[in-house]
């Protein structure tokens, strides 16, 4: 699925909102680009759920052909800056494919030297080039996308970023497919290390298939990292059904309890915040139709942890081993682990970090026997709720770059 589809002149600032590395390059498409792709939808302001997909295909794939199509700078505001080497892999990515990029932000996880990498919504590349730098030769990234017209610039430049990046053989490829289906999309089981996506999930319909389908596909000890706007409660119909509200990014919000509900019954661990912001709409009408409900931009990191596995705490030291974390890595917004410090980490963590790829970058200790049990519960105190946490990023220590946004 492209980036924000049904994109109009952003008139809200939900996607103005950052909440970690990156640089936010949301772009949105001009007057006559908007009131052409309008005269076109259903009367009353109102988008059938069951032609998204279609309304996608349409916009990214005849409306808007590079990036300078589009009018407006509204998300182009900085965040925290990226690492060195995620700086110089963008800097290596195509002009034509990063022309034709619709998103705003960067979902890249740590620890990605060797992985294979799933991008839901990779849109002309960007990203999935990226990350085929930061993954190197024995790692690779796929791509998944519905809009041909996406998928045929991204494709053209395959050997190129081969070439450029110094590698024997492409280490990328792009499927056509729906992320609700990646079955269909030929992907196969237990296949991928790390899956990524930024706001392309809260523009599903299915959202509960798109989280069974990346279960699927992720080995045992996999991550999905993504970013997404959640909203405070749920969405009653005529706002999940408002074309404009759509696509700016609220009507497809997810009610956050219901990601930790869903997670749990397609069998991930809990869901881990990374960070939150705060979305201001901006708009008086807009406001007005959203009353009390209220937004946030939330990264959150699930990883699929065999059922059973043994689920208890211990001490924890981070080796420092992580290309642009040697001296701490931000885990989450409860955790932080400075290199060679000892830190308790409960049953579920624990569990996640011995059975994940982070498994090289962590030494393991088991609570003594005349410590106090709580000494390997970690935090006494945890919410996963964006937003009682958003806050909680400048007041934590800071260590390295921390994680993604909204795209």
């Amino acid at each position: 699925m492209s980036k924000h589809p049904i994109k109009h002149t952003l008139i809200s600032n939900s996607c103005r909102t950052h909440t970690a590395s990156g640089v936010c390059d949301l772009y949105t498409e001009g007057k006559g680009a908007m009131m052409e792709y309008e005269r076109s939808q259903p009367a009353k302001g109102y988008s059938d759920e069951s032609t998204v997909h279609e309304d996608v295909k349409e916009y990214y794939g005849k409306l808007l052909t590079k990036t300078a199509d589009l009018k407006s700078n509204a998300c182009m505001t900085v965040a925290k800056p990226v690492t060195s080497d995620i700086r110089k892999a963008l800097e290596e990515v195509h002009p034509d494919v990063s022309d034709r990029y619709y998103g705003c932000g960067l979902a890249v996880p740590e620890s990605l030297q060797g992985c294979r990498v799933l991008d839901l919504g990779c849109g002309s590349g960007q990203d999935c080039y990226m990350l085929s730098r930061l993954v190197g030769e024995r790692g690779f990234v796929t791509g998944i996308d519905m809009t041909n017209e996406q998928l045929q610039v991204a494709r053209k430049y395959i050997d190129y970023h081969a070439q450029r990046f110094g590698y024997r053989k492409p280490n990328t490829e792009f499927v056509q497919g729906y992320i609700e289906d990646l079955e269909d999309a030929g992907l196969k089981k237990g296949f991928y290390d790390i899956i990524i996506s930024n706001c392309v999930v809260n523009l599903s319909p299915d959202k509960t298939s798109v989280l069974k389908q990346a279960h699927r596909v992720l080995k045992d000890g996999g991550e999905l990292y993504f970013s997404d706007i959640y909203c405070n409660k749920d969405l009653p119909a005529e706002i999940r059904t408002h074309k404009v509200l759509w696509g700016e990014c609220l009507a497809g919000a997810l009610f956050w309890e219901d990601l930790m509900r869903l997670a749990g019954e397609v069998g991930f661990s809990t869901p881990r915040l990374v960070t939150a912001t705060a979305v201001t709409v901006g708009n008086e009408e807009l406001e007005n139709l959203l009353g009390e409900y209220k937004f946030v931009s939330a990264t959150y990191r699930l990883f699929k942890i065999p059922r059973g596995a043994p689920n208890t705490g211990c001490l924890v030291i981070y080796n420092g081993n992580i290309t642009g974390f040697e001296d701490c890595l931000n885990f989450d917004a409860y955790h932080t682990f400075k290199v060679n410090a000892v830190v308790p980490v409960d049953g579920e963590l624990a569990s996640i970090l011995r059975r994940s790829r982070f498994a090289e970058e962590f030494s393991f200790q088991p609570c003594l026997a005349d410590q106090p049990s709580s000494s390997c519960v970690g935090p006494k105190t945890v919410t996963w709720n964006p937003f009682e946490v958003e806050n909680l990023e400048a007041s934590r220590p800071c260590c390295g770059v921390p994680k993604s946004c909204c795209k």
